[in-house]
């Protein structure tokens, strides 16, 4: 049996997340969300929104926020909700889609996906201001590169 796409709620994907993702917590807001089924069972979600970058959100780009997989899932399960994402995107008429990896993450899943590295952030304290607040995770203190695959 394959890998194959199916179609599930943001609010079922957040549950994923919740029960499954190693360091992150369920998102706000995504634009969709994407599972992958493996003989009849969910093993992977992706999420993907509007970049969290100002800059880059142009109305062409979107954000993979999350891909989240069950330790039992088949070998290339990131690789095609990576892939699988970025071909909806596509035929939505989005032309670039980005996502971060830690830089402790190997990124072959992006790899296989055809995803390049095209730069890198900083540890951050947080993004709270004094009008709006938000939670810290210990991942904003780690370096990241940031990855895209595009069709300009």
């Amino acid at each position: 049996m394959k890998l194959h796409p199916l179609p599930i709620s943001i609010k079922e994907a957040n549950e994923f997340i919740l029960n499954f993702h190693r360091h992150n917590s369920p998102v706000k807001n995504c634009r969709f969300a994407i599972g992958a089924g493996f003989e009849g069972k969910l093993v992977g979600v992706a999420v993907i929104g509007n970049p969290v970058a100002r800059l880059m959100n142009d109305g062409f780009t979107m954000e993979v926020l999350r891909v989240c997989t069950k330790e039992d899932s088949p070998k290339n399960t990131c690789s095609f909700l990576y892939g699988r994402s970025w071909r909806v995107w596509q035929q939505m008429g989005g032309l670039r889609m980005i996502t971060y990896t830690l830089q402790s993450e190997s990124g072959s899943s992006l790899k296989g996906s055809g995803w390049t590295i095209k730069g890198e952030t900083k540890p951050s304290s947080g993004w709270s201001r004094k009008d709006r607040d938000r939670k810290w995770q210990p991942i904003y203190g780690q370096m990241k590169f940031r990855w895209e695959v595009e069709s300009y």
